[in-house]
C-alpha cells in the first residue's frame, strides 16, 4: 500500500494571451481562465494509478488562495481521494517557501511518494521538487514520464522512466521518494459528471502556512533599447575603391 501526495498549482491557461502584471513579476490572469499545468495533470493521473495498483491513497495538495480549490476539485474528480489546501497568497511564496510548506504536510501525513510537475507553468522555477527532497532527506528523480511502484523482495521502490540526453533512461529509487513528472507518458483522464459530483462532496483539509515566506526574490531584467546604426555611403562602382581602402586602413585591416 503506497500513499501518494500529488502537488498542483493554479496557473493561467497558456492557451490564452499571456499578459504580465504591471511589476513584471507574474502572469495577469484576469482576462484568461485558470487550470493546472499539463505536467501536473499527468502527475495526478500517475498518482491515481499508483494508489489503485497498490491499494493506497492519492491526496492532492495546493498552496494558493480560495480560488485554488477549483484545481483541487478537478483532481478529486479524476480519482484523488483527499485534498489539502494550504491557504495563502501564492505570490508571496518562492520555491524554497513552497517546498518547506509541502514538507510539513508530508511529515504530518507520512506519505510514501510525492509527485510534482517538473516545473511551474507560470514561473518556470524547476526548483520545488529538488528543494522538497532536500528538506525531507529523500531521493528524487526529475523530469520523468512514467512512474510505477514495484516490490522487489519485500522492499518497495519507485521505478521512473523518461527521455534523457542520451536516450531513454530508467531510474529506481527506494521509497519514500520524490518524483517530478513531465507530460507525455500517460494520458490524463477527463472528469465525468459522477466524478465531479463526488468531488463536490469531499471535505478539503485547510491549513495555514507554517513559516513566514522569504518571497520569490526574482530579478526583473529589461531589454536595452536597440542601438541606432550609422550607414556611410562610400561611393558607387570603381569610384568607391579609394574610400574603401582608406576605411580598411583606419580599421587596421590594411597596413599603410
Amino acid at each position: 500500500m503506497v500513499d501518494v501526495l500529488v502537488c498542483v498549482k493554479r496557473v493561467v491557461d497558456s492557451s490564452s494571451e499571456v499578459v504580465l502584471t504591471q511589476d513584471g513579476q507574474g502572469v495577469d490572469g484576469r482576462f484568461a481562465g485558470f487550470t493546472m499545468s499539463s505536467h501536473e495533470q499527468c502527475a495526478v493521473e500517475l498518482a491515481v494509478q499508483i494508489a489503485v495498483a497498490t491499494g493506497g491513497t492519492a491526496t492532492v495538495l495546493t498552496l494558493g488562495d480560495a480560488d485554488a480549490v477549483e484545481q483541487l476539485r478537478s483532481a478529486l474528480a479524476v480519482g484523488c481521494t483527499a485534498a489539502t489546501h494550504i491557504v495563502a497568497d501564492p505570490s508571496r511564496f518562492g520555491p524554497a517557501d513552497v517546498a518547506r510548506e509541502i514538507a510539513t504536510v508530508v511529515r504530518d501525513g507520512g506519505y510514501d511518494l510525492v509527485l510534482l510537475g517538473n516545473d511551474a507553468a507560470d514561473t518556470g522555477d524547476f526548483q520545488v521538487g529538488i528543494r522538497l527532497a532536500y528538506e525531507l532527506g529523500r531521493p528524487v528523480v526529475n523530469g520523468v514520464a512514467t512512474v510505477v511502484v514495484e516490490d522487489a523482495e519485500g522492499v518497495p521502490s519507485v521505478v521512473a522512466s523518461g527521455d534523457g540526453p542520451d536516450g531513454h533512461e530508467t531510474y529506481r529509487a527506494p521509497l519514500p521518494a520524490v518524483v517530478t513528472v513531465l507530460e507525455g507518458g500517460v494520458e490524463p483522464r477527463y472528469p465525468t459528471v459522477p466524478g465531479r459530483m463526488k468531488a463536490k462532496k469531499v471535505v478539503i483539509e485547510e491549513r495555514e502556512a507554517i513559516l513566514e515566506p522569504a518571497g520569490p526574490k526574482r530579478v526583473r531584467l529589461l531589454l536595452p533599447p536597440p542601438q541606432p546604426s550609422d550607414v556611410q555611403i562610400l561611393g558607387k562602382g570603381a569610384d568607391a575603391a579609394p574610400a574603401v581602402v582608406d576605411l580598411l586602413e583606419r580599421l587596421g585591416v590594411l597596413a599603410r
